[in-house]
């Protein structure tokens, strides 16, 4: 049997292709408005590709989370999921944020930066409104279900999602024919998903090139050290979240791994975590967690469980602040890293959602704002990797989650469960090539 190539593979193969491509443009076209304005027209295919997934995102977390939640048929199971998920979600968050604060003050990135710092009061641009709990736990409910599909709102949906699905399971045999309706959703949305999946490896080319023809490779010179240092920052925490893993999978944890290669490479090159997770879902079926718990875990992760997001929060706000050279005590620092904490738990779905909520903090601790400045250039290439990290947390957090519910499949059911998920994607794959000659004819 031929070898097919594998799908990171070809995503790896696209990164290089729009790394050279989005160089090629940032030389041969030295004015900046010129080159932009080719980006924008390159990142069209990208942009599409995400539109895509967030077209599907509302939809397919709305169908598999009712189904899953159907399928564990008590509230006090809903409940426990629930807390078990939130207990992995704060012990990461607080982790990562203490992370980022103790390897910032390590490595001292803003000490002697050498670049010009923008003058304090210089705008960013970006809503740096406060953001309370209060406001946070009033945005958790939707005012109407349609509005938060519309915006994309993955927590207000997923809110929604549980009053329906603990509705539709005290329904029992009366709530069947919906329950397979929806069910029925779930597969279509799923099967949709894996037609716009086929076009990740175009996507990735078009955001490297549109990235690298904006900024060029030289902004990478520039802020190397500063880079270098975060990407080191994120590097710990992937050995952290993996033994957290290991400590509860055990050796299993590297089968998970190579698992969600594809949607950790989909997620860093697009600078999307969202992009990822359809192909996250389908790596946890195939590693063994049942879908009823990933259903439930994985939405609820996007939401409060942002560990790249954290990390790069206390890394970037003391490092304005070292770069300015404010000195802060290490009270004010853990005040700040508690802010965060909770501030933190609003950004999902908010453009740029990292850096307003960092312009947010800044503002409350006398820190210019101006020094957002500083990092808004290369933020394109930090947010790839957050956002990869934001995926492999959320994939290790569903199978832990999983381990603690007994719904993880062994191995060996794990393996055949994967064997017949190939089986049937390589038959899909036939059907469809069959197909294509007669509707040529047609």
């Amino acid at each position: 049997m031929k070898r097919k190539f594998p799908p990171v593979a070809w995503i790896l193969i696209a990164m290089v292709i729009g790394i050279v491509i989005g160089h090629m443009i940032f030389t041969n076209f030295p004015d900046k408005k010129a080159a932009a304005e080719m980006a924008g027209y390159i990142s069209i295919l990208s942009d599409i590709f995400l539109r895509l997934i967030k077209m599907l995102i509302g939809p397919l977390v709305f169908s598999t989370l009712v189904v899953g939640i159907a399928h564990m048929g008590d509230a006090s199971a809903i409940g426990r999921v629930f807390f078990k998920s939130m207990a992995w979600f704060m012990s990461a968050s607080l982790v990562s944020l203490l992370l980022g604060m103790v390897l910032v003050n390590l490595f001292q990135p803003g000490a002697d930066f050498g670049l010009p710092l923008p003058e304090i009061g210089t705008a960013t641009n970006l809503a740096t409104g406060k953001f309370t709990l209060k406001d946070f736990i009033a945005h958790m409910v939707p005012k109407s279900f349609a509005e938060a599909m519309a915006h994309n709102e993955i927590l207000q949906i997923v809110v929604f999602s549980m009053f329906f699905g603990i509705g539709l399971a005290a329904l029992g045999e009366k709530g069947r024919v919906l329950f397979d309706a929806i069910e029925q959703l779930s597969h279509v949305m799923l099967k949709i998903t894996g037609y716009v999946m086929k076009l990740a490896p175009v996507a990735v080319m078009a955001a490297m090139a549109a990235t690298v023809a904006t900024n060029g490779l030289g902004v990478l010179l520039k802020f190397a050290v500063f880079m270098g240092e975060f990407y080191i920052a994120l590097a710990v925490l992937w050995c952290v979240l993996i033994f957290a893993g290991f400590l509860f999978l055990g050796p299993r944890i590297g089968r998970l791994l190579k698992l969600i290669r594809e949607p950790f490479m989909i997620s860093f090159a697009t600078a999307s975590s969202e992009a990822a997770y359809p192909k996250i879902l389908d790596a946890l079926d195939r590693f063994g967690v049942k879908r009823r718990i990933s259903s439930f875990v994985m939405p609820l992760g996007y939401s409060f469980n942002l560990d790249g997001s954290m990390i790069y929060c206390t890394f970037a706000a003391l490092f304005i602040a070292q770069a300015y050279g404010i000195e802060l005590s290490l009270g004010t620092q853990i005040t700040m890293l508690l802010v965060l904490m909770v501030t933190s738990k609003g950004i999902a779905g908010v453009p740029r959602a990292s850096l307003v909520v960092i312009a947010a903090t800044l503002n409350q601790f006398n820190i210019p704002e101006a020094g957002l400045l500083l990092i808004l250039g290369v933020d394109s290439f930090l947010d790839m990797g957050r956002s990869a990290t934001n995926a492999v947390g959320n994939s290790i957090a569903s199978a832990v989650v999983a381990k603690w519910e007994g719904a993880l499949l062994p191995e060996a059911e794990a393996a055949a469960n994967a064997e017949r998920l190939d089986a049937e994607a390589a038959a899909a794959a036939q059907a469809g090539a069959q197909a294509n000659p007669h509707a040529a004819h047609a």
